[in-house]
């Protein structure tokens, strides 16, 4: 499987994206990432967060307090592992993204709870080069 750019999904990178795992906590390369840009889906492409709306939640991934627009993800209810969760999936192509939880510093009250490792960073200039 491709990403947007041409490139081959790692097998993480499938797992959590096609079958809704989670990448291990603190691990992902964007946790405590603190560039200025926004956050693609590594999938598709979309554009899903602003680097504005990131913070430390301490959990273990980055979080964020809103989708960059509305419409840019939807949610599914997750009962899986014994939880009521509500799932975070990309609108555009399905992937699975991570989670919300309303314990957010947001004015929404929102904490998107996102796996690293389906994201891409784009800076202002449109360069994916982490820095």
């Amino acid at each position: 499987m491709e990403n947007y750019k041409g490139e081959s999904l790692t097998e993480e990178q499938v797992r959590v994206a096609k079958e809704k795992g989670t990448e291990a906590p603190f691990s992902g390369k964007y946790n405590d990432f603190k560039g200025d840009g926004v956050f693609r889906c590594l999938v598709c492409g979309e554009v899903l967060f602003d680097s504005g709306t990131k913070y430390n939640s301490g959990s273990g991934w980055p979080s964020f307090t809103d989708p960059v627009y509305e419409d840019a993800v939807k949610f599914v209810e997750d009962v899986s592992h014994g939880m009521n969760r509500v799932e975070v999936r990309c609108a555009n192509c399905d992937a699975h993204l991570g989670h919300v939880f309303p314990d957010g510093p947001g004015e929404s009250g929102q904490r998107y709870c996102i796996n690293s490792c389906v994201l891409d960073f784009e800076d202002r200039d449109g360069n994916n080069e982490e820095k």
